[in-house]
């Protein structure tokens, strides 16, 4: 009860805070009649939690709302040119030469160089950040406006790795510079009311398109706070969950927009132990590939994506479905569940007892999927998963728990994940056996030599042909893989659609499809926005 009044207490604090700030654009109650006859130059947005690390792309978050890199993506997610004008690569793959814009600025009026983003390539490498750059050996300024890379040998990826590279100032970065980002990108941060909200202003030194909008505050809300935000009119565009798809208030839309922001849930393919700090890895269970390859044919994801996300997804197979490194191959046809209780009990498993429950050699086929207490979609997931193992005869059990934990301990227990790039290096992350156990990389504690061959392959390549070849071989060579009809080591379920409440005055361009990123992609072109009369 106390929680429930805490919640009820923060979201009434919450709307009397929006109604104050916002008092002088309206006092009308609806968001259609809010807007008539105004032509608006601030908006108010909610679309994911802030950063606690603040911005700064050496370290981190890095979003584009306050940076820009040498090269960007386009509507249809190819590399295009950004900072730089001009870029050339060798034939053997080692050296990326990098010509800047004339035009450039960062937000503080001085000019990008060359030396800054030597300067942010360099701190990026040193501060052990998420970030690897250990495969590249130097970065030098040949004079003002041109950059040259050199590799320690061939990585395929590295123009994607730039691509999501914001550049900071030499000249303006130190211990406070994530709280207060100096960028070349569209928009200045003006204030920052930690837990409440940002504000930002557009950057008047912005070589692009520059914003209509002079003002942008973004608020950061708890779910249920979000939609009493949007029912009361203080919002332009929030994000939502699938679960309050059908309120949507007078005066705005919803607006559903395609992803490769996929849910899956590692499923660990080594039998319980511990590493050599003490701790658990490992799971007893799901280390069984006979359990890993039933959930995969035997559920039905399509009806999971109705039942726990209002229908709102397509059925995912793979990291990386739809992307040109996927290999189709690993789509399999599920929903099986007589084969999958087939190939359950040829590997020994058998209800024995008659509790609905297999078991093998005494033990229960029983294990917990985490999702987490801050992300309802991912709980949804795992219940909705739970209710159809159970066809199976396997034991499932949902449990939602704080995030920091749920990673912790997501090396001995299956947790929903969410991921979903611009790169095919997620498939190095999650599945090459030199990342088991590094952050959140490999939970699965997958190893397949042949597989880690055909990764580095795709890795090193000099080509992006070859590579492509290698990154499918990867997932599927007719034999092996890292795929539900290899080795499955995890269990994919759904490309989810980020969901968005939108005033029907607001337009917000063409989006390219989203990756992962809880609600924040769709800043991506924030300063194209604009609002219609």
């Amino acid at each position: 009860m106390k929680n429930k009044q805490r919640k009820w207490y923060l979201m009434l604090t919450i709307i009397l805070i929006m109604t104050s700030m916002l008092a002088g654009c309206s006092s009308k109650s609806s968001n259609a009649d809010r807007v008539e006859g105004e032509k608006k130059d601030e908006i108010v947005i909610s679309v994911g939690a802030e950063s606690e690390d603040g911005y700064d792309p050496c370290t981190g978050a890095g979003i584009n709302l306050f940076f820009s890199g040498l090269l960007g993506f386009d509507k249809e997610c190819n590399l295009t040119k950004d900072l730089a004008s001009d870029y050339s690569v060798s034939q053997d793959g080692l050296t990326y030469t990098f010509i800047l814009r004339d035009d450039v600025k960062f937000s503080d009026g001085t000019p990008v160089t060359a030396q800054d983003v030597v300067f942010t390539y360099n701190t990026t490498k040193e501060s052990g950040s998420t970030v690897d750059l250990s495969f590249m050996k130097s970065v030098e300024a040949k004079d003002a406006k041109t950059i040259v890379f050199t590799l320690e040998k061939p990585y395929s990826v590295f123009l994607n790795v730039v691509a999501e590279r914001g550049i900071v100032p030499e000249h303006a970065y130190g211990s406070e510079y994530s709280q207060k980002p100096i960028g070349s990108g569209p928009f200045i941060l003006t204030q920052w009311d930690k837990g409440q909200q940002m504000i930002l202003e557009s950057n008047p030194y912005y070589y692009g398109t520059r914003s209509s909008f002079k003002k942008v505050t973004i608020l950061f809300l708890d779910e249920d706070a979000v939609l009493a935000a949007v029912q009361s009119g203080q919002l332009d565009i929030a994000m939502i969950n699938p679960q309050f798809s059908e309120q949507v208030p007078e005066g705005m839309k919803l607006v559903a927009i395609d992803t490769v922001d996929n849910r899956g849930i590692n499923l660990p393919t080594i039998p319980e132990s511990t590493d050599p700090e003490g701790k658990l890895i490992g799971n007893n269970v799901t280390s069984d590939l006979a359990i890993r390859k039933a959930l995969n044919i035997g559920i039905d994801r399509q009806q999971i994506i109705d039942d726990a996300l209002n229908g709102y997804g397509t059925p995912a197979y793979s990291v990386c479905d739809t992307q040109p490194w996927w290999n189709p191959e690993t789509a399999v046809m599920d929903g099986r569940i007589e084969e999958a209780c087939e190939i359950l009990e040829e590997a020994g498993w058998i209800d024995t007892d008659g509790d609905g429950i297999r078991e093998k050699n005494g033990m229960k086929a029983e294990f917990t999927v985490y999702g987490r207490t801050d992300d309802l979609q991912r709980y949804t997931l795992a219940v909705s998963l739970s209710n159809q193992a159970k066809a199976l005869g396997i034991n499932i059990k949902a449990e939602a728990i704080g995030w920091t934990e749920a990673k912790a301990q997501s090396m001995s227990t299956p947790t929903v994940f969410g991921f979903g790039s611009y790169s095919p290096i997620q498939i190095y992350f999650s599945f090459h056996s030199k990342n088991i156990g590094v952050g959140i990389n490999n939970t699965a504690s997958y190893h397949n030599p042949k597989v880690d061959e055909y990764i580095e392959k795709a890795l090193y390549a000099t080509n992006e042909e070859e590579s492509m070849k290698y990154w499918k071989l990867a997932q599927w060579d007719g034999t092996t893989g890292l795929g539900a009809n290899g080795d499955a080591p995890w269990l994919w379920i759904v490309n989810i659609q980020h969901l968005y409440l939108m005033n029907d005055h607001l337009d917000i361009g063409i989006q390219r499809v989203h990756p992962h990123g809880h609600g924040w992609p769709i800043v991506q072109n924030i300063n194209e926005w604009a609002w219609r009369e």
